[in-house]
């Protein structure tokens, strides 16, 4: 497979790559970005890109997100153990409340939540228009 199959192939992972390690995107090749440099760049990619994630080279414990739940299952051992020993060493007469490291997406997730359903078509398109200066 050439060096522009590839790119056609795989143009929307290349493209999150390129734009988030480089600030080219896969317009920019040929031009700014010489193919030679494209090369070098894919060569250098790691298992944690979401070009080898798209090939299937990425195991998915190069992420942190899989890192970080590791760690707050860990933390919440941890917590687990420490609470068990205290209630053991107090005969049993303290009861140590154990609270959960908080995970995102969870019900209790103070994320921001932006609107409050589907916007009517016709409501979509007069605000489209609006921002265009046409309406």
């Amino acid at each position: 497979m050439s060096l522009a199959e590839f790119v056609d192939e795989h143009a929307e992972a290349l493209n999150y790559d390129l734009i988030t390690r480089t600030r080219y995107t896969v317009n920019d090749i040929g031009g700014p970005l010489s193919w030679g440099s494209l090369y070098s760049f894919l060569k250098g990619l790691g298992p944690d890109s979401a070009t080898a994630r798209e090939l299937g080279k990425s195991t998915g414990w190069e992420t942190t997100l899989k890192t970080n739940a590791l760690l707050a299952d860990i933390f919440d051992m941890l917590q687990i153990i420490n609470a068990n020993l205290v209630n053991h060493a107090s005969g049993g007469k303290k009861k140590t409340k154990i609270k959960p490291y908080p995970r995102p997406g969870k019900d209790n997730d103070k994320a921001r939540k932006f609107g409050k359903g589907a916007l009517p078509l016709n409501e979509l398109r007069d605000w489209f228009r609006r921002k265009q200066g046409n309406g």
